[in-house]
């Protein structure tokens, strides 16, 4: 584990961006990567145990919990054992992953792309084998039913109560990104959940500071806009958290040592 500490730049839409005295940890796309999480997890709650000071920290789960890593099962258990405890207040955001699921559980025959992305590995951590590429709707439905029986009721409804978006002070919180031009309060779920590149190499000045997941990175990226946090953690073996309090941002990561964070 390896922090770094950084003095943001003046954010391009207020001279000094604040959190309204919380103090809050980001973590970006987990994807099935227990372990990391789980280290994640201790090194977060070592820092609040000293930083705290009365206040009853945030941490904002950025989607995509699911997926890809070997350990989809035990991240959804362990983020639905953090929901019950006081300790911390947690928000968990909808991923483009986490909704991808859920309709294949609504439409397994017209929502089989998720087993083409990811969907195979969560199937496989539930004990349920994937259908192959062309299975037909009989088999898709087969493996969706298996699906509901061996997953936990708590894990389902914990993914289904996912947030599409949060904002706390100078910042939003969301998966993907936004859609450019358009304000806070009009974005569409499927550029939330989705979006790329739009989003990402726009220079516009958004309402808020955006924080995200989704595109990866080597590096965490700041231009100033946006602060992304997906370092690839089920291929990179590095797992990003962003810990803001007022106008200080230090990064918690798990894995090799920590990367500076990069700048447009």
């Amino acid at each position: 584990m390896t922090t770094a500490s950084y003095r943001p730049p003046a954010p391009r839409n207020a001279a000094t961006a604040r959190i309204d005295g919380q103090l809050v940890y980001a973590i970006g796309d987990i994807h099935g990567s227990y372990l990391l999480l789980r280290d994640l997890l201790a090194r977060i709650a070592a820092d609040a145990a000293t930083s705290a000071r009365g206040r009853r920290p945030i941490i904002i789960i950025l989607g995509d919990l699911i997926d890809r890593g070997p350990h989809s099962a035990q991240v959804v258990e362990a983020v639905t054992w953090l929901q019950r405890q006081h300790r911390f207040e947690v928000r968990l955001l909808m991923g483009n992953h986490e909704r991808a699921m859920i309709e294949f559980l609504d439409r397994p025959a017209e929502a089989s792309e998720w087993l083409l992305f990811g969907g195979d590995a969560t199937l496989r951590c539930y004990g349920v084998e994937p259908p192959g590429p062309g299975a037909p709707a009989a088999a898709l439905i087969a493996a969706r039913d298996a699906l509901l029986q061996r997953m936990p009721a708590a894990h389902l409804l914990c993914l289904q109560q996912a947030f599409p978006m949060m904002t706390l002070g100078d910042y939003a919180f969301v998966h993907a990104g936004i859609r450019p031009g358009r304000s806070l309060t009009e974005q569409d779920e499927g550029d939330v959940l989705w979006i790329g590149a739009e989003f990402t190499a726009s220079t516009e000045r958004f309402e808020k500071i955006v924080i995200h997941g989704h595109s990866i990175t080597e590096e965490v990226q700041w231009p100033g806009n946006r602060i992304g946090i997906d370092t690839g953690a089920y291929r990179s073996g590095i797992l990003t958290a962003l810990r803001i309090e007022d106008d200080w941002l230090r990064l918690i990561q798990t894995g090799r040592d920590a990367l500076p964070a990069a700048a447009a």
